[in-house]
């Protein structure tokens, strides 16, 4: 869970409330934001919080976290309305950095006044944001300046390592990027990042003054603030625009809400196909707007609240409401709000500002007994026939790759379920067959003494129009079986005792299939339904998983059975 350190007499002065050292009494203040106090350093002044909602880094700041118990302490009421100036300053992106780290948002901040203790309260809201949002730098990576030094317009491009050199943050000798990489504490923690890519990102001003390597380290001229320092660049560059802009609007807050006067930057994408808008203003304070029923805030929470009512609770959580127009309320939802994101969210926080101790609970009538559901108990019984035949059981990832579900397997591609910001390409859909995966695991262990035995009874994710998330979960079986002499005849065995054992009848009827070899399999036939497919696999298979001994498997849909077993079909 994320926690932060906060000063405990400034936590005080921004929410106006004297504790007087009373932790029991701040916990119960921190309990509107889920979070809690985790210990207190009176020598230092510290308090230590706990945050228990890990997607609201809104709160990581002192600054954001006053911001949002205001509302729920009586002193301020909806959403908090944040100036933004225009400025003439631009950053131009160069086309070269596309395949490194593509998205880069800037803003400045002018007239603030920077105390030790600001600065290191800014400096912990951008490392946690590194750390957590911007999964380690890699996501996303947060760059301050001081903007007196700075000749805009700033260039963001892609350089050959050896050909730029500057002075990093901390050090006061030129190092090339390799070298920086090498050195500095933060290019041995953070180079994996760029060693992947030929060339590295790098951020200049108009003048050819190194501002960053990012997401390494800032240049120790540009890229140092101190105490003296009144105007402020900053920049975040990462690889996905979104959460780059939520970071941005996130720092750029805390200056605010610290004195400092915020204004907008011009970036300035490279027109072509890779960039979908060729210039953006940044940063971006716009609320979403949300439709929130009366009747279903009231059906989830068990109350009979009036949309006047809900819309005074939501002033408290820190949202708006634009209008009321019969059952519904168009509510604002501010930008730094970026955890919100289905009107379930909103609900949520209409009734901690309802208060769960208000909300009378409801006991049901009637005693309940728990028990697995009926799927479960067939489910059980179908790996222990499994084992019991001589099969070890394995548990792959649901998530994959097309190269794995079909090109490996020799068949057509079929629809599946593919996601649309996968974190590492070789998992980038949800899987719709168990087969690969085992094949898979066959290829990593090699050196396993044969025969090697394996199956796996998981869910597959097929698309469904129908359904609310336009996706189903089923649950499939399949089995493979490796060594010199794997056939047809010894997986067909397995497959009729399994059967049997099960207590069903089954039939099998020839079918040509491109990851089985011709002549040498089947489908499964159950109560005149396909419901799988058994045969040898086809050498080609064998050889894009690079496997020397033939296989023989089977994959069967288990759902079908089970609909069977409990009368479904």
């Amino acid at each position: 869970m994320p926690t932060i350190d906060i000063d405990y007499n400034e936590l005080q002065r921004l929410l106006k409330v004297d504790l007087n050292g009373d932790m029991e009494k701040l916990d119960d203040i921190l309990s509107y934001v889920k979070a809690e106090v985790k210990g207190f350093d009176e020598k230092e002044n510290a308090v230590t919080v706990e945050f228990k909602d890990t997607n609201r880094p809104d709160l990581w700041s002192i600054e954001g976290l006053s911001r949002a118990l205001r509302g729920y302490l009586g002193q301020e009421k909806g959403i908090k309305t944040y100036l933004l100036g225009k400025s003439d300053v631009e950053v131009k992106v160069d086309a070269k950095i596309f395949g490194v780290r593509p998205f880069i948002c800037c803003s400045l901040v002018k007239g603030i006044h920077l105390s030790d203790e600001v600065i290191k309260g800014i400096m912990h809201l951008q490392d946690k944001l590194d750390q957590t949002n911007g999964r380690s730098r890699q996501k996303t990576s947060i760059g301050i300046y001081n903007l007196d030094l700075i000749k805009p317009p700033i260039i963001y491009t892609a350089v050959v390592p050896s050909e730029v050199s500057f002075v990093p943050l901390g050090f006061s000798e030129r190092m090339s990027l390799d070298e920086v990489l090498e050195k500095h504490p933060k290019g041995q923690e953070y180079g994996h990042i760029v060693k992947k890519h030929q060339l590295y990102p790098m951020l200049f001003d108009s003048e050819g003054n190194v501002l960053s390597f990012p997401p390494i380290i800032n240049s120790n001229d540009l890229g140092k603030i101190t105490e003296e320092s009144v105007n402020l660049l900053v920049e975040v560059t990462g690889t996905y625009y979104q959460t780059v802009l939520n970071t941005l609007n996130l720092v750029t807050l805390a200056l605010i809400d610290r004195g400092g006067k915020a204004y907008s930057t011009t970036v300035n994408y490279p027109a072509g196909k890779d960039y979908l808008q060729s210039s953006v203003v940044t940063p971006d304070f716009s609320s979403r707007v949300f439709k929130l029923a009366v009747a279903e805030t009231n059906l989830l929470l068990g109350l009979d609240l009036s949309a006047a009512e809900i819309a005074d609770l939501l002033g408290i959580a820190g949202l708006g409401v634009e209008s009321v127009s019969g059952d519904y309320l168009t509510v604002l939802v501010p930008c730094y709000r970026v955890d919100v994101m289905h009107q379930v969210d909103i609900i949520e926080d209409v009734a901690v500002a309802y208060g769960y101790n208000n909300i009378v609970p409801l006991w049901r009538e009637l005693p309940t007994t728990g028990k697995a559901k009926p799927d479960t108990a067939f489910i059980n019984t179908a790996r222990d026939l499994m084992v019991g035949l001589g099969y070890q059981e394995v548990l792959n990832t649901t998530l994959t790759n097309p190269d794995t579900l079909f090109t490996k397997m020799n068949s057509a591609a079929e629809k599946f379920v593919e996601l649309a910001n996968p974190k590492v390409i070789t998992m980038n859909c949800l899987r719709n067959q168990l087969l690969p995966g085992l094949m898979e695991f066959l290829t990593v262990n090699p050196s396993v003494e044969f025969p090697q035995k394996i199956f796996e009874l998981g869910n597959v994710t097929l698309p469904d129009a129908l359904a609310e998330t336009r996706t189903k979960d089923e649950s499939w079986l399949a089995a493979v079986s490796t060594h010199p002499n794997a056939d047809f005849s010894e997986i067909k065995s397995v497959l009729d005792s399994f059967m049997a054992n099960f207590g069903f009848e089954w039939q099998i009827r020839a079918v040509l299939h491109p990851s089985f070899m011709d002549g040498r399999v089947g489908e499964v036939i159950v109560a005149g339904n396909c419901i799988g497919l058994v045969g040898e696999v086809n050498p080609a298979v064998l050889q894009a998983w690079k496997l020397e001994n033939p296989a023989a498997a089977f994959e069967l849909h288990f759902q079908s059975l089970i609909d069977l077993k409990l009368g479904r079909m």
